[in-house]
């Protein structure tokens, strides 16, 4: 039996990686305030779990990508 559509979106979900507050903190060198700032403002996507935060390391590259500038050469 094929699995339905609840299901298929659950196992997506699961696939992607999540990872805590302190792991964003130090791959973008900024402290765990600046990550919270940018969840509360909605910039970042993430998860609550409990007390704590998750986010898809997905949507860390995509705010990465969208925060970088292309610098010109004169």
């Amino acid at each position: 039996m094929a699995p339905g559509p609840i299901e298929m979106a659950r196992r997506r979900f699961l696939e992607r990686d999540l990872v805590t507050v302190s792991e964003v903190a130090e791959t973008m060198r900024v402290s765990n305030m600046t990550v919270y700032r940018l969840i509360k403002s909605g910039q970042l996507a993430a998860i609550r779990v409990g007390k704590s935060y998750r986010i898809r390391e997905d949507d860390v590259e995509r705010f990465l990508s969208e925060q970088s500038v292309k610098i010109e050469g004169s």
